[in-house]
């Protein structure tokens, strides 16, 4: 019989529109920061969405040098800034620990699509020679994880999950997977994209998918009744997963514990998630079963909650189905108010979220709430953190494809 090892978390870093580091993250939250201004990458004048969660006075030199940055793309810089943070925080490396056990699984929906755009800019204005040889590396989702294994020196498995939105959930639920099985001791699991470019944004909008407000402070406005579409935001975060007994070897501080996973498809639609709810619902009972707890213990959930019509009200329908009675107990808040929504690494950063508001026994609010959706009954933590004693936490995300990830986050006790 296979014995299921414990798997904590050990160390976290973010990159985020409203701060980049965890406590300007956390502190951002509490307060009601709103990432979330007009767009300074590019002239909006041609664009339908002129508004965007950027991350701002991130301070690239400290992570890396001058020459890593300039072939790396900005999805990998997030990335890379995130991971140093949380290696430096948990303290884990390749000369404390077996290299061959820790592993790298990150998630992003889309890579390196601001070099892409900028290399088939300059093939059609300068030819194919001008086309940088770096290109290839510079897109491929996996050269976070492999730029990542490669500057710790860890060799354990070294994966990108793509599954859109919820691609940086998956990389955190496989990685406690990994740890849990035996596979490895420890893991560098988190999302990072970068995505407020001209052709993402163009590609967005155009599928209406978007927020057309165009006002910072109420674009983004997960399950309010005049929600319209999500608000593009970008960044990383990264969590190390470590197995207890070794994160207890090497005295490593504890911030709480990865209990359960679960995913889904709902094999119905490449953008809308199911109406009945069904595949994001069984995904969070997967989540809870693995967890070996009942759904009258859920204390908390990190909804997806983009602030598009569709998937508030399915995101709704499936936490009612999931969690029964104690679906009108449970808290529940979305973070897209304060950050937008980071795709493959809004479930990364919503995972820390819900990690830090276990640690300090305070829900996250759900900002720019303003008028209730009468088909929206639950308590969706409106405009102002509340203190509550979590001690289980469901972590939701949904992506495009039908693709949906649980994570069962735990107060550790020892």
């Amino acid at each position: 019989m296979c014995i299921k090892r414990r798997v904590v978390v050990t160390g976290m870093g973010a990159v985020t529109p409203i701060g980049n580091n965890i406590h300007d993250f956390w502190q951002g939250l509490l307060d009601g920061k709103c990432g979330i201004d007009f767009i300074t990458r590019f002239d909006t004048s041609e664009f339908n969405v002129k508004v965007a969660a950027e991350v701002k006075e991130l301070d690239i030199d400290r992570y890396m040098d001058k020459k890593e940055q300039r072939r790396n793309d900005l999805f990998c810089r997030f990335g890379m800034a995130a991971t140093v943070q949380a290696i430096e925080d948990s303290g884990i490396s390749a000369e404390n620990t077996d290299p061959y056990r820790v592993g790298v699984i990150t998630g992003s929906g889309i890579g390196g699509i601001e070099t892409l755009q900028n290399e088939t800019l300059k093939l059609k204005e300068r030819g194919p020679s001008r086309v940088s040889p770096l290109m290839i590396p510079m897109i491929i989702g996996n050269i976070l994880p492999g730029s990542i294994a490669i500057k710790y020196g860890f060799k354990g498995a070294g994966h990108c999950i793509v599954t859109a939105c919820a691609s940086g959930t998956h990389g955190i639920g496989e990685a406690f997977k990994m740890i849990r099985d035996g596979e490895l001791d420890a893991a560098v699991s988190g999302g990072a994209e970068a995505t407020i470019t001209t052709l993402a944004m163009a590609a967005f909008d155009n599928m209406k998918a978007l927020s057309t407000k165009n006002d910072p402070a109420c674009s983004s406005t997960p399950f309010d009744k005049n929600r319209d579409g999500f608000v593009m935001g970008e960044g990383a975060a990264m969590l190390i997963l470590e197995e207890l007994e070794h994160a207890r070897a090497r005295g490593a501080k504890i911030y709480a514990e990865v209990k359960g996973y679960g995913t889904t498809s709902d094999a119905y639609h490449i953008t809308s998630p199911d109406p009945t709810g069904a595949g994001c619902a069984r995904a969070m009972t997967n989540a809870i079963e693995c967890g070996g707890i009942t759904p009258a213990m859920v204390d908390y959930i990190n909804a997806h909650g983009t602030g598009t019509p569709l998937n508030d009200r399915y995101e709704t329908l499936g936490i009612k189905a999931a969690l029964g009675e104690n679906a009108q107990k449970a808290a529940i808040s979305s973070i897209k108010g304060h950050t937008g929504h980071m795709l493959g690494a809004a479930g990364a950063a919503e995972a820390l979220a819900t990690v830090l508001a276990i640690k300090h026994g305070i829900v996250p609010p759900t900002i720019n709430l303003r008028e209730a959706d009468e088909e929206l009954d639950l308590d969706y933590t409106p405009n102002s953190p509340k203190k509550l004693d979590i001690n289980y936490a469901l972590s939701n995300s949904l992506g495009f494809g039908g693709q949906n990830a649980s994570i069962l986050l735990a107060k550790y006790t020892g």
